[in-house]
């Protein structure tokens, strides 16, 4: 029996998952601002999201209550959440289902790859999974010998391409479609070699391919956008079909979700699947809303298995601020308006969770310091907290993280030298007299020296004024 116990705020493990980069954001957003076909693509699908979505939530009269509600709901959660969980365990327990805790990737992997060899397969097909992604799942069962298969098209893309996700709802968004079927041709067993980029062609590869998996294979890992707590049902929710296939075609499901995705009662669902959709797709609703609660004899898997995945989430809720970045809903809203996410795309992020949310999520999970530059993949504009549909403030939880990041000595010197000069007026009004030797600099300050270039080369010198207020105060 494993001795996990919700509010050890211990986080992610390193070595394990795809939560942190190899490189700083700074340094991977300057390789892909190089990338022309990169922004292309980005660009293309960002935009095209953001007008559907925007459209559909035009015709919802209460969509701002419906957001303040979805808040309430978020921060109840958060205060309640020990309790919440232990309900939602007894809940799939009666239902018949097993609940498994696992504090971080390496049990929560561990335990999947058990159940899995429990169950005898040396294959299983896998529903869109965040949870899974962020615990490298994939990388931890064909370490054992286990085959996973991607049924979301997407996803598959990725798989397939031996590349790694850039969005949160479309994690090929990087690809176009005549990259996509270079990489049907090169490495799906059988595609036709007159396959055009036609997208009903792609989609129609892809499904001959999948349809062997479904049938045969009798283990399905998926996750959750959604765990009711009163009555232990799951719910995703998804455009294509494959996760009604994975919920009800295997011998076996296993469930990995994040703590933070349980809700109180079924009525709550119902103010989340109006959000979701139409923040996420531009749809009034999914296609596929998948529910399933336990085991029924006789139908569906015959063994569910509930993987409840710590990983970080307990560190992040220990934060007051930082803890509303557990309210995300996974809806993708937050990157399909962020100027910066649009020119550098997901893969300069690092992390499983690119964009505005990944900016404030992932350095929590691993630790501010494993993750330092994501808080400043920010403008600061704002789109993103007015895009968000449970209101998750995004630049403010930024700016409490660039707080809690290390900062160079020769800034924390600056920093300290700028507080001691404002709190004596005569050392603050010399130095603002001092201020109109910056243009000395040139214009936007381009022509400072080395180190002081290293803050001007992302931003402009503001232009000092032609007098200070305590001159403007003085002729007045």
């Amino acid at each position: 029996m494993t001795e996990t116990f919700l509010g050890m705020p211990a986080t992610a493990p390193p070595g394990v998952g795809h939560l942190r980069g190899d490189e700083p954001f700074p340094v991977a957003a300057r390789r892909a601002l190089g990338d022309a076909q990169l922004r292309r693509n980005v660009g293309h699908a960002t935009s095209t999201i953001r007008a559907r979505s925007a459209a559909v939530i035009g015709e919802v009269p209460d969509w701002p209550q419906l957001r303040a509600a979805a808040r309430a709901i978020k921060t109840d959660t958060m205060a309640r959440l020990p309790e919440l969980l232990e309900q939602l365990e007894a809940a799939v327990g009666r239902a018949g289902g097993t609940v498994h805790w696992a504090a971080d990737a390496v049990e929560a992997n561990r335990i999947v790859t058990d159940l899995v060899r429990a169950a005898g397969a040396d294959r299983v097909m896998k529903v869109k999974s965040m949870a899974t992604q962020e615990i490298g799942l994939n990388e931890a069962l064909e370490a054992a010998g286990i085959e996973p298969v991607e049924t979301d098209l997407a996803e598959l893309i990725v798989q397939l391409g031996d590349d790694r996700p850039s969005h949160i709802l479309v994690p090929a968004i990087h690809r176009n479609r005549a990259e996509i079927r270079e990489i049907f041709l090169r490495t799906m067993p059988g595609v036709d070699p007159a396959l055009t980029d036609e997208p009903a062609a792609l989609a129609a590869a892809a499904r001959r391919h999948l349809r062997e998996t479904f049938l045969s294979t009798r283990v399905a890992v998926s996750g959750a956008n959604f765990a009711v707590a009163e009555t232990g049902t799951l719910a995703v929710v998804e455009s294509e079909g494959n996760g009604r296939m994975c919920l009800t075609l295997p011998e076996t499901l296993i469930t990995v979700m994040g703590i933070e995705k349980v809700v109180p009662t079924w009525r709550d669902l119902e103010v989340f699947l109006q959000l979701l959709p139409r923040a996420s797709t531009g749809e009034r609703m999914n296609p596929y809303t998948s529910m399933w609660t336990g085991v029924t004899p006789g139908d569906g898997p015959q063994a569910f298995h509930l993987v409840l995945l710590d990983n970080g989430r307990s560190a992040v809720l220990a934060d007051p601020v930082g803890r509303e970045a557990l309210h995300c809903i996974r809806c993708s809203a937050c990157l399909n308006v962020c100027p910066v996410y649009e020119r550098t795309g997901g893969h300069a992020y690092g992390s499983v969770y690119p964009g505005p949310i990944g900016a404030v999520l992932s350095p929590q999970l691993t630790g501010v310091a494993d993750n330092a530059s994501l808080p400043y993949a920010s403008s600061l504009c704002g789109a993103c907290y007015d895009a968000c549909p449970v209101m998750i403030d995004i630049p403010s939880i930024l700016v409490h993280l660039r707080g809690q990041a290390p900062h160079p000595r020769g800034e924390a010197a600056a920093m300290a030298a700028a507080a001691y000069t404002m709190d004596h007026p005569a050392l603050y009004a010399a130095a603002q007299r001092g201020a109109k030797l910056s243009r000395l600099a040139g214009p936007r300050g381009r022509g400072l020296p080395p180190p002081l270039s290293g803050w001007t080369a992302s931003r402009d010198l503001p232009e000092p004024p032609p007098q200070t207020f305590r001159q403007w105060w003085a002729d007045r």
